[in-house]
């Protein structure tokens, strides 16, 4: 199970323990007076952001910039109710508004093309990751046990022309970053932006990561990820009380709010991994998804039926992607959702989405060509990866092919 970590978890919890330095904050459920004095203390400015497990706050509205108490107040009230991309805040929070001479990108992901970590930075912070040109980042592996050093972080941000006055201190910055990471079981962790002000200080400005709560390192002592509202979708009531109904391999699945990629993914961490994939490549994934554990075939065909009967209408890309399994018929799997596919386009007609698949494991290749005749019976233009290609290569050739088609669409004629 995974579990998805919020910006201000990390500025009570994590970043004091490990030294990153974050701007001042204040929860919205603070008296009047209290507000009032943070505001007066941080230069008057400041912003509102509700605590919630969804990305693209700002693009939600839902991160306004204050200049009074009076404000202030409106703003918390409205935020903490303000749905996105179908979460509801736990609460809202006041942040210092940091002025910056420039922004910085990071982010840590396991990355399957190295085999272990991979820490990635650009100076062109506070954007989308999947809009800066590739000139203007730097990806470099990371070994698990060596892991990172000054002098490591200190070339990465070097080769993007940074200025050497301010390479040092980044440096140790990036470092306790990875420091965060490593130790507390995280798959994937962003911090996006770092603001450096004109006098050369740095803050973490905004964070989000995904944690591994079957890693031991997750148990931080005196730790506690807080609850958060639910508010359920069809989809996940249906999919919930379908994984309840069976042992045999799991159903979980969590919405995004995202409209352009179906994913159909194995693999625990790895769905995690291609999930964050396609988030920072531009993807949208509709749902967060992991269907391993070797379903059978009855199981594997009733959980694709769900994906497709709420979902495949809207999607603009379907995506099967996991790891190489051990122990998963990969047959079984493909041949049912081969067969939930025919089915959905018999009962609702046809349908015109490119379908990107890559997987590897047991009794791959006559689950492969049960997939491929379903896929040209049904003249669905496919591309298909072998066992080998790494799945953060396949999940960012997704993102970048659903971005194409609605000006490249005769790519697939």
């Amino acid at each position: 199970m995974t579990i998805r970590m919020t910006e201000l978890t990390f500025l009570e919890q994590f970043a004091p323990r490990y030294g990153i330095p974050v701007p001042r904050h204040i929860e919205g459920t603070a008296k009047r007076s209290e507000l009032k004095r943070a505001l007066e203390e941080w230069g008057g400015r400041a912003l509102v952001k509700p605590d919630v497990l969804a990305g693209r706050r700002g693009k939600a509205g839902a991160i306004a910039q204050v200049d009074n108490v009076q404000d202030a107040i409106r703003q918390i009230k409205r935020i903490s109710g303000t749905e996105i991309s179908g979460h509801m805040p736990r609460s809202a929070y006041l942040v210092e508004k940091v002025p910056a001479a420039f922004e910085m990108f990071s982010a840590i992901t396991y990355n399957s093309s190295f085999l272990q970590p991979s820490f990635s930075v650009s100076l062109e912070g506070g954007v989308d990751i999947e809009d800066v040109p590739d000139d203007k980042k730097v990806t470099m592996p990371v070994d698990i046990f060596r892991g990172l050093d000054a002098y490591q972080a200190g070339e990465l941000i070097e080769k993007l022309g940074c200025e050497k006055k301010l390479i040092s201190e980044l440096s140790r910055a990036l470092v306790s970053f990875w420091d965060l990471f490593v130790s507390t079981g995280m798959l994937s962790a962003e911090i996006n932006p770092w603001r450096i002000t004109p006098k050369g200080k740095i803050y973490a400005c905004d964070f989000k990561a995904t944690v591994d709560d079957s890693n031991y390192k997750s148990k931080v002592p005196g730790l506690e990820f807080p609850d958060y509202p639910e508010n359920i979708s069809a989809f996940e009531e249906e999919m919930a009380a379908w994984n309840s109904s069976s042992h045999q391999g799991q159903a979980h699945v969590s919405e995004l709010g995202g409209s352009k990629i179906l994913p159909i993914l194995f693999g625990g961490g790895a769905s995690t991994i291609i999930t964050e994939t396609l988030e920072i490549a531009g993807g949208d994934p509709m749902f967060l998804s992991d269907f391993g554990g070797n379903p059978p075939y009855e199981r594997m065909l009733g959980t694709a039926r769900i994906c497709f009967d709420h979902k495949l209408k809207d999607a603009k890309l379907l995506l099967i992607l996991g790891g190489k399994a051990n122990n998963t018929f990969i047959d079984v799997t493909f041949q049912a959702i081969a067969d939930a596919l025919l089915a959905y386009i018999d009962e609702h007609g046809p349908i015109d989405i490119p379908v990107v698949v890559g997987r590897g494991g047991p009794r791959l290749v006559k689950g492969l060509l049960a997939l491929k005749q379903a896929l040209e019976y049904l003249n669905l233009p496919y591309v298909i990866f072998g066992p080998d290609s790494p799945v953060t290569l396949v999940a960012e050739y997704a993102a970048k092919l659903v971005n194409a088609i609605p000006e490249n669409k005769e790519v697939f004629s």
